[in-house]
């Protein structure tokens, strides 16, 4: 079998620009519609389908990031402050930082993997979203692999083209299509829009319970 893929005629410069800007947008808005969830507690979770997360590998670093982040607007405002012109832009930039690494927290937390009746969601940060229906799945099994360096978002070969949702440079869950499947990747690059994929690899923080509950279905 062999997967074929229309090339993407080239954007025009205008084009890619706004692009662009709205990914930007796109990507703002939910970094507020995330923080909003978690305060709400309302995950992002289809009635009747069950969360799987997948942040445990990157916890460390984003809480990291977070407290380096808010150590820094008081510092700032401590070297700047009789300087106004520089220290306001500066906490407006720091307050903006804070913000956006919690709102990408959140993201996780509330954007899990779903297994349900419709089929399997599968989730990467504020912006990947790809459902699969159990229409589309041949098959769902363990498989751990960690690749020695950052793998492409797709690996392709003579008879499959397969999609990798690596937390960590590392997946351990493997989905088999029974058919290329067209699945929609954020980004402005080659590899982003439409994309038909055999495979999709991904991380699960519990693979266990997730192959529990996929059983359910499959």
């Amino acid at each position: 079998m062999s997967v074929q893929t229309t090339p993407r005629p080239p954007a025009s410069v205008w084009r890619r620009i706004a692009g662009f800007l709205k990914r930007v947008l796109l990507l703002e808005l939910g970094i507020y519609a995330s923080i909003a969830r978690f305060i709400g507690r309302r995950p992002a979770v289809p009635h009747g389908a069950a969360g799987f997360s997948f942040h445990k590998p990157v916890l460390a670093i984003l809480i990291v990031f977070i407290l380096v982040s808010a150590v820094e607007i008081p510092i700032v405002d401590l070297i700047a402050h009789r300087w106004p012109a520089v220290r306001i832009p500066f906490l407006i930039l720091g307050i903006w930082g804070l913000t956006w690494m919690l709102g990408l927290l959140c993201g996780y937390l509330v954007r899990p993997h779903t297994v349900g009746p419709d089929g399997i969601q599968v989730r990467d940060g504020l912006e990947v979203d790809i459902a699969l229906s159990w229409d589309d799945i041949a098959s769902v099994a363990r498989d751990l692999r960690i690749e020695e360096e950052k793998p492409p978002k797709i690996i392709e070969s003579d008879d499959s083209r397969t999609l990798m949702m690596h937390i960590n440079n590392e997946t351990n869950v493997e989905i088999e299509l029974e058919r290329p499947t067209v699945v929609r990747l954020p980004g402005g690059g080659a590899l982003s829009g439409d994309q038909a994929v055999t495979v999709v690899r991904m991380w699960v923080d519990e693979p266990r319970q997730f192959l529990d509950e996929v059983r359910k279905y499959i």
